[in-house]
């Protein structure tokens, strides 16, 4: 990486504290990208001043400047890697790696946990924003094959106000890959606040969302910094619902064929003659 040379040549003109954020740079690699200047402050027990120094000594304004150009260079480098193959083919592993690094992840106690809450809760409502809050619209929609109607809720001052009005019957459902999405966290905060349960779909156990939750389903897939929304990540969080959706069913002996013969016959009507 051109990042790991620059610190190198910089590195005897940095000063004690600026060594140790050097030092952690160089042993996170690419996983910097998805860290916080918190994080690096926790990690080197250095100020906010000697991390933008740092990062100015580098040529960059900041650490967000850095973090970029580091996530420039990973992707230039997998873009070639990847030459050579066929790039549907490259999609197509990438998709079957999101659902197989989820599947091992999953904490069967917790899906159960998760199915029970969905039975008993008198409301529940889904937030996420942007890529997730697609995600929790099409959970939404996934739920009503089993009868359960919940409300996918993408708007962060919307969320806020549901999030306020809810009490310990309710269920709040939270997607966010990072568990860092600030909107999000706001939102959950508040339910929080309210005793609501609060159920986390989330890469990381112990992201600020994580902490809120009461139960976590972990996925698997990070978001790339230049590659937010992507369908891996996407595919990541839809299995985990198809798999709430299938546990579900079984466990409340659901007429899934009856269940989707009256929604077949409820559009039917709206599709146009062949």
């Amino acid at each position: 990486m051109q990042i790991i040379q620059q610190i190198h040549e910089q590195y005897p003109n940095l000063t004690k504290s600026e060594k140790k954020v050097a030092d952690y740079i160089l042993s996170s690699g690419e996983k910097i990208v998805y860290n916080t200047m918190n994080d690096v402050k926790q990690a080197t027990r250095v100020g906010d001043a000697t991390i933008i120094r740092f990062c100015q000594k580098l040529g960059f304004s900041g650490f967000s400047d850095l973090k970029i150009e580091i996530a420039k260079e990973d992707f230039s480098k997998q873009k070639v890697s990847h030459k050579g193959h066929q790039f549907f083919d490259d999609v197509a592993e990438n998709l079957k790696h999101a659902i197989d690094q989820t599947s091992e992840l999953v904490d069967a106690a917790a899906i159960e946990d998760v199915v029970t809450r969905l039975h008993e809760a008198a409301n529940i409502y889904i937030f996420g924003v942007g890529s997730s809050g697609q995600s929790a619209e099409d959970f939404e929609k996934m739920l009503l094959r089993v009868g359960i109607h919940a409300k996918a809720i993408t708007d962060p001052h919307f969320q806020a106000q549901i999030a306020s009005s809810l009490g310990q019957e309710d269920l709040v459902i939270a997607f966010s890959l990072t568990g860092r999405t600030k909107d999000t966290f706001e939102s959950v905060a508040i339910a929080k606040e309210n005793q609501v349960p609060v159920v986390v779909v989330t890469n990381y156990l112990l992201s600020p969302i994580a902490r809120k939750a009461d139960v976590i389903l972990q996925t698997a897939i990070e978001e790339q910094l230049l590659n937010g929304g992507s369908l891996a990540g996407k595919i990541s969080q839809l299995y985990v619902c198809d798999v709430l959706v299938s546990g579900y069913e079984m466990k409340y002996h659901i007429d899934a064929l009856g269940m989707r013969e009256k929604v077949a016959r409820s559009i039917m009507d709206k599709l146009l003659d062949q």
